[in-house]
């Protein structure tokens, strides 16, 4: 019977189900709360290495702190004592939410991603990075392989391996002064190794965003420094110049993300989700966040259309043209004036276009203001606006956090003891059904842990171990150590009880010792009992044994009892064996027969009757006494 590795006596690990670059993750189970969850260990050619390991557990610290829908949760953390080469050496490990789904590598791989899907997806990163910025985190390696979307839709951002707290952001290399990140998503502050903040993390979001548009990330080159290279001095084409059926709209949007100053790009992941949100809807950057892209980096055509008011605003009117002579009869022809007149009035004229040209920017400032304002305070609203929780009970956690997250609101769980409601469905929630909220608050889920008290159920008599380590892990309970026991009737390795016994009723949580049937039974002792006796013994419900009688001359043991048996007592025998007993029975004595006289002819007159005497029986002095 195999082992099970367990962590700190909780974790039990499982399969191997995903390697990286310094971790491997195995499928998991609490046995506390019953429930899989992912385990990523150290590999143990890693463990010597410091810098990987305080990598590892800089990790674990960064993700700890975070609790957002779209970021994988951390629940735990430890480190697992091994023997390497004769050495004992400390394994730091992460106990996370195990997701099941696929990475959006995966799916872009598939062709399975669309111009809607990506905005979707990169609006929920986005989500994911403002919570974890204003945690003071920076992932630093926003990428397609580290961002999963689940089987049921929802997306989660992951590997926060080189995460850095916004205080620590200075530290952009390694020890070994390597630039840390993934070439074809790294922006040129991390490139140049420089400081890096928030904005590095948008512009890694606008590369991800660049790729599930045109199937192809930025820059392309032949080894990693050449695509640092690029995106440190080279501008990236616009995305629409690549796929023709991209809206030119979104150009901007991704090359604003893209921008080589950081200064020039969004302020914050909030910003960056607005103005995709509004390309979405048709509505363009505006012009004042138009500069940078203009000046340096390709726009679309449309963009350029809605950047001209802004960009040639006095020359497009034509205030500058000169006056003639026969136009202006308030000023003497230019040819009477002295040389200064003419100057001066050149100059009053273009102060006074200026003056227009100036009024005009204020006024489309003003109103370009006055509309940004407006959205502001719509956005403000909406953020702001009450929201009814919904009625979650008999829900699966799932759907309930699935639920919570499509009205904006943030799901946390608890786990509860309930005698009613199914382990794993939802008992209440806090704040309750149809209390209003803010979006953005936090929901906290009571899930059902099933009734604290439990009933070892009997039908698991009978079953495989396995079988019944399943049954009893679904009731909320733990296997303790499995010994096994002679049975006649339950075949070997299956279960014939536990403790506490079949169908006790013990708490949630509670371990449960196996005692699972050899397959065998131990031989009774026969000798000395009489057949009937012995036949009685062999055939108790308790043996299950058949018994063949073989008799044996015996002159000392008492007829009909065991002298001898095969197998001896002590020993084991198959359910169902035949146990073979040798009976004593008496011996057979032999009576030998009398000689018997031949018959006579006839009687002489000397001849004597049988059984009377002889003469020479007859006394001498039988007639003495008529002497």
């Amino acid at each position: 019977m195999t082992s099970e590795r367990i962590l700190e006596g909780r974790y039990t690990v499982g399969e191997l189900i995903g390697r990286g670059g310094m971790a491997d993750v195995h499928l998991g189970v609490d046995q506390v709360l019953g429930r899989k969850v992912a385990i990523k260990l150290l590999r143990p050619e890693m463990a010597r290495e410091p810098m990987v390991q305080a990598r590892f557990r800089r990790e674990a610290k960064a993700v700890a702190g975070l609790n957002h829908p779209n970021i994988v949760s951390v629940f735990d953390t430890g480190e697992e004592e091994r023997d390497i080469d004769g050495s004992t050496v400390s394994l730091p490990y992460i106990v996370m939410e195990y997701v099941c789904g696929r990475t959006l590598r995966d799916l872009h791989k598939a062709g399975e991603i669309t111009v809607d899907l990506a905005v979707d997806y990169v609006l929920g990163v986005l989500e994911a990075l403002q919570h974890s910025h204003a945690m003071g985190i920076v992932h630093r390696d926003i990428k397609p392989a580290n961002i999963m979307v689940t089987n049921r839709g929802a997306l989660k951002v992951m590997d926060f391996g080189i995460a850095r707290a916004l205080a620590d952001s200075s530290s952009t290399m390694t020890q070994t002064q390597t630039v840390v990140g993934t070439a074809q998503y790294l922006s040129p502050e991390q490139a140049r190794g420089e400081i890096v903040d928030a904005r590095t993390d948008l512009y890694s979001t606008g590369c991800l965003l660049y790729e599930l548009f045109t199937g192809r990330p930025p820059f392309i080159g032949d080894s990693p420094l050449s695509v640092a290279y690029q995106h440190v001095g080279e501008h990236a084409p616009a995305p629409s110049s690549l796929v023709t059926t991209l809206p030119p709209i979104y150009d901007d949007v991704v090359l604003k993300a893209l921008a080589k100053n950081r200064d020039d790009r969004y302020v914050d992941a909030h910003a960056f989700a607005l103005a995709l949100r509004n390309a979405r809807q048709g509505i363009p950057l505006p012009p004042e966040e138009l500069t940078a892209i203009i000046s340096s980096e390709p726009v679309s055509t449309e963009a350029h259309a809605y950047a001209a008011p802004l960009a040639e605003p006095a020359f497009a009117t034509g205030y500058l043209e000169p006056v003639s002579a026969g136009q202006n009869w308030d000023n003497p022809p230019m040819w009477e004036q002295d040389r200064a007149e003419p100057v001066d009035n050149y100059r009053a004229k273009s102060k006074k276009a200026w003056t227009v040209v100036l009024s005009i920017v204020m006024v489309l400032a003003l109103a370009i203001g006055g509309f940004f304002f407006y959205n502001w305070i719509q956005a403000e609203a909406a953020r702001n606006a009450l929201v009814d929780v919904p009625e979650l009970a008999t829900l699966t956690q799932a759907q309930a956090e699935s639920k919570l997250t499509g009205m904006e609101l943030v799901p946390k769980s608890e786990d509860v003891f309930d005698d009613t409601v199914k382990s794993g469905l939802v008992v209440a929630s806090n704040p309750s059904a149809k209390a209003q909220v803010v979006k953005g608050s936090a929901v906290t889920l009571m899930v059902s842990k099933g009734p604290e008290n439990l009933k070892i159920p009997m039908s698991i008599s009978g079953s495989t171990e396995a079988t019944a380590r399943a049954l009893l892990f679904e009731l909320g309970l733990k296997v303790g150590t499995v010994s096994t026991r002679n049975d006649p009737k339950i075949p070997a390795g299956s279960l014939i009880d536990t403790v506490p016994k079949l169908g006790e009723q013990v708490k949630s949580g509670s371990t449960i010792d196996l005692i699972l049937s050899t397959g065998v039974v131990t031989v009774p002792q026969l000798v000395e009992l009489t057949v009937p006796e012995a036949t009685s013994l062999l055939s108790d419900p308790k043996l299950g044994l058949r018994i063949n009688v073989v008799e044996e001359e015996n002159t000392l043991a008492t007829p009909g009892t065991v002298i001898d048996q095969d197998p001896q007592s002590g020993a084991t025998s198959q359910q169902g064996g035949t146990i073979t007993v040798i009976v004593a029975k008496a011996p057979v004595v032999s009576t030998p027969t009398e000689p018997v006289a031949p018959p006579t002819t006839s009687e002489s007159p000397n001849s004597i009757t049988p059984g009377s005497p002889t003469p020479s029986d007859q006394s001498p002095g039988a007639d003495s006494g008529d002497d």
